[in-house]
């Protein structure tokens, strides 16, 4: 994060000093017009994406150079986290005149390169996106395009402009501590792999580590690879209680699959929450629906759509740190001893 530097979008000036060419071959080149040579070309492109200088498609066509929209990027829409950020963002832009634009990256990096390069080029009013790990070429195209950027749903990092969500290290970190209190030790965990979902690594090391501090390890782990279901919930479930019957706790990094797990163990007869308890992540409103309330964290989702909506909307000043870090909360549910 840089927040003395001026933020001003970079210009063909920039690429043609980074270059060596002419502001003319430049644009040639970025516009695929012109008899530039390979090497001209390559060099030109080679200094565009290295400064992540995005060309401007409605150059000449608007007095402002900026259009009424707000790039929003997030990684999925079947997750059913992210309607409800995307509601807490519209909810607060209702009545400003910007429009939110969504992009889905699918968890994927190199996907979100190109979203983030093709909305750029349109000159938004600003951008909103989903979490703190992207890319050289992201941050470079972020920091360089001269609007407001806001990251949301994680505080555990640096930020580029501005962050608004919580800190999923603190998150894990609280749900082992009532898992503690409320006195189960043989603990299993279930969830994704982690090489892109960042936020679910940061909660399971915040987890562990605050295990670690009261003498316990994870007794047994399951992971798994793609979107998050019922039945996938439920599969792992039996398989790690089968592998390890003698777990008195389970851990999920999400309540889809949580929910699953629960609804497994409840057919199966488990005593809940005496002889087993289960938590998961995040408070959707799927879990009023089940016979148990399953312990969860709301991850303040809408509260952090409206507050990222509110910096790029100027209704609300970016703090001179960057960070707006909101309380994760714990909702103890039916699945967690009480003491």
């Amino acid at each position: 994060m840089t927040p003395n530097r001026p933020r001003r979008p970079l210009t063909l000036r920039d690429v043609s000093e980074a270059s060596g060419v002419s502001e003319m071959t430049v644009s040639r080149v970025l516009r695929n017009r012109g008899d530039v040579s390979a090497a001209t070309r390559e060099k030109v492109l080679t200094a565009a994406r290295a400064l992540g200088y995005v060309p401007n498609k409605i150059a000449g066509g608007l007095a402002s150079q900026q259009v009424n929209l707000v790039s929003v990027v997030i990684p999925s829409l079947s997750n059913m986290v992210f309607p409800d950020v995307l509601g807490g963002i519209s909810a607060e832009l209702d009545d400003t005149g910007l429009q939110p634009v969504i992009g889905v990256t699918n968890y994927s990096p190199s996907r979100e390169d190109q979203v983030l390069y093709d909305m750029l080029s349109w000159r938004p009013s600003g951008v909103i996106l989903a979490g703190l790990e992207h890319s050289k070429a992201a941050r470079a195209m972020l920091d360089n395009a001269g609007i407001p950027v806001v990251e949301i749903m994680d505080v555990d990092g640096e930020a580029i402009d501005t962050a608004v969500g919580i800190s999923h290290r603190r998150a894990g970190a609280e749900m082992a501590e009532h898992i503690l209190a409320a006195g189960y030790r043989r603990i299993g965990f279930i969830g994704t792999h982690m090489p892109e979902d960042h936020r679910a690594r940061k909660r399971l090391t915040g987890f562990e580590e605050r295990l670690a501090e009261a003498g316990i390890t994870l007794q047994a782990r399951e992971y798994y690879q793609g979107g998050s279901s019922l039945p996938k919930g439920r599969e792992l479930t039996e398989r790690i209680l089968t592998r390890e019957p003698d777990l008195d706790f389970l851990y999920f990094s999400n309540d889809m699959i949580g929910a699953g797990g629960l609804l497994w163990c409840i057919e199966k007869g488990f005593d809940i929450p005496g002889k087993l308890g289960l938590a998961g992540f995040n408070g959707v409103d799927l879990l009023a629906g089940l016979p148990l309330r399953l312990a969860t964290t709301d991850a303040r989702r809408i509260d952090i759509g409206r507050r990222a909506a509110r910096i790029v909307a100027g209704k609300e000043p970016r703090p001179e740190d960057g960070i707006i870090a909101l309380a994760p909360t714990f909702i103890p549910g039916d699945t967690i001893r009480q003491g």
